[in-house]
């Protein structure tokens, strides 16, 4: 099976919170994966809108994780609370949920591939 025939699996997430290194660690893995920039969206279901993925990884951070992993100790705060607002909707229907402040980005890939390896789609 190619990788664009296996089940899509978005990865939504606050700024800093991993995005990006997973969904690029997923595809190595030979997933198919791509980062959704919901956090960017007025719309709550815009992860659904373009992605529609038969999986959906919530990644999640603190505001001084944010701030140490930006290397900006004055990331605004006001811009986090809105990421965080905008994300509730993926948060509430995610299949994984993953809290990334204390893992290093080799185990949220790990938390990630178990999960997906035990998914029966």
């Amino acid at each position: 099976m190619s990788v664009s025939e296996r089940p899509l699996i978005a990865v939504v997430g606050v700024c800093a919170s991993g995005k990006s290194t997973l969904a690029a660690g997923l595809r190595e893995a030979g997933w198919n994966a791509r980062q959704v920039l919901q956090e960017h969206s007025y719309v709550p279901y815009m992860w659904q809108r373009i992605t529609n993925p038969d999986l959906l990884i919530c990644l999640d951070c603190a505001l001084e994780t944010t701030r140490l992993r930006r290397r900006d100790p004055n990331f605004p705060d006001w811009i986090y609370d809105n990421e965080r607002h905008r994300l509730r909707h993926a948060r509430e229907h995610c299949d994984l949920y993953i809290a990334t402040d204390e893992l290093t980005p080799r185990e949220i890939l790990n938390v990630a591939l178990e999960f997906v390896s035990k998914h029966s789609f």
